[in-house]
């Protein structure tokens, strides 16, 4: 009678542990963390605080100024650019070298350098509400929503470049394979 008692515990046990094990197998190939998951509603007004950057280094005192259609356009900004340095990042280990270009290095200069001075100087002026006049306002607010906007236009502009490229050698290796066959 002992040993069926042994025997029912030893395979409860392990039938809970191999449960458990499933049940985290099953957690960790579809990417999420039991606990950790945090729904956000997608029609809720963006936050300053809940607003996380992937690639770009943005001061948040200076976007505190900004619009929320200017904070959605930078964060839309943030994720086209990861997508681009996961390209790059994708090329690098290939073995892959690019010629870096002007397009690429232009690009570059406005996300990292000129975008954080522009915001820093919008900030500055809007923030300066009494003693700076509302049409000097309202053209560093247009000039800002002009810059991203060519921000924006010379990062798709790049990825397109990175789309057509592949779809170039696509064409390339299917009509070598055509004409080998």
């Amino acid at each position: 009678m002992s040993i069926l008692i042994g025997v029912g515990i030893a395979a409860t046990i392990g039938v809970i542990y191999a449960g458990k094990k499933s049940w985290q197998a099953l957690h960790k190939a579809v990417g999420i963390t039991p606990g950790v998951l945090v729904y956000q509603d997608p029609n809720k007004p963006l936050a300053l605080a809940d607003i996380r950057w992937r690639q770009l280094t943005l001061h948040k005192q200076h976007l505190a100024v900004l619009t929320e259609q200017q904070w959605q356009q930078l964060q839309h900004i943030d994720e086209r650019v990861a997508v681009y340095n996961d390209y790059q990042h994708s090329l690098q280990q290939q073995n892959v070298t690019l010629a870096f270009t002007e397009q690429q290095f232009v690009l570059h200069k406005l996300l990292h350098t000129r975008l954080p001075e522009m915001l820093a100087s919008h900030y500055h002026l809007l923030k300066q509400e009494s003693k700076t006049e509302d049409s000097k306002q309202q053209e560093a607010s247009q000039l800002l929503q002009a810059m991203l906007n060519d921000i924006e236009i010379r990062l798709e502009s790049l990825l397109e470049q990175m789309q057509n490229k592949h779809l170039q050698d696509l064409r390339v290796m299917k009509q070598y394979m055509d004409s080998h066959s």
